[in-house]
């Protein structure tokens, strides 16, 4: 086989594999950039691909900014994910400390994801209702499995609503820290941390 023909087998990737590092570069481009100064032609550049089999994965940049998303809502579910034995509020601060740090990592893609999901872009929308419940699921699950919290909670009516309400609550204070910058990251951590913890109680 000829080098050239060589080269090529050895950079051939699945789909899986290329949409995986299309979503890559993607979440690179979007935490350095505000949205409406990514454009495909980067992404197709910095992947090595043509324009339209960027296109042939995702149809529009708003589906490829939607699944970067998803993505990185599943990486981040990956990251905060309860650890057995190791107690509720140990795991919230930390937990919360690697949510800051993503966030204010990227401060640009967590801004445009709120702000298209207030415009009602149905893409997006469907991708935070999907990571909301993901997050409210793993947040339950964790506050029940604790011998502090569980034999209280259990059967609680409010407590659903209270970790939903949180969420949301979590997601103004950081929008607001991303604008205003006025405290710091343990500061926000410690007022979001208070804030689940009265609401449960």
């Amino acid at each position: 086989m000829p080098a050239n023909q060589g080269e090529r087998a050895r950079r051939r990737l699945s789909t899986g594999e290329r949409r995986e590092q299309l979503l890559t570069v993607g979440a690179r481009l979007f935490s350095e950039s505000p949205y409406d100064e990514v454009w495909i032609e980067q992404v197709a550049d910095l992947a090595g691909v043509s324009r339209g089999l960027l296109y042939h994965y995702f149809p529009t940049k708003r589906d490829f900014f939607a699944a970067v998303v998803e993505r990185e809502s599943e990486r981040m579910l990956r990251m905060t994910a309860a650890e057995p034995g190791v107690p509720a509020r140990e795991q919230l601060t930390a937990g919360l400390d690697t949510y800051l740090g993503y966030v204010e990592a990227h401060a640009h893609g967590f801004r445009a994801f709120h702000r298209a999901d207030a415009a009602g872009d149905q893409a997006v929308r469907r991708v935070y209702r999907r990571a909301l419940a993901a997050q409210e699921k793993q947040i339950l699950a964790a506050l029940a499995a604790d011998p502090e919290f569980g034999p209280d909670l259990e059967g609680a009516p409010h407590l659903r609503l209270a970790v939903r309400g949180w969420l949301a609550f979590t997601t103004a204070v950081c929008l607001e820290w991303l604008r205003e910058g006025e405290l710091s990251r343990d500061q926000v951590r410690d007022l979001c941390a208070r804030a689940l913890l009265g609401a449960i109680a």
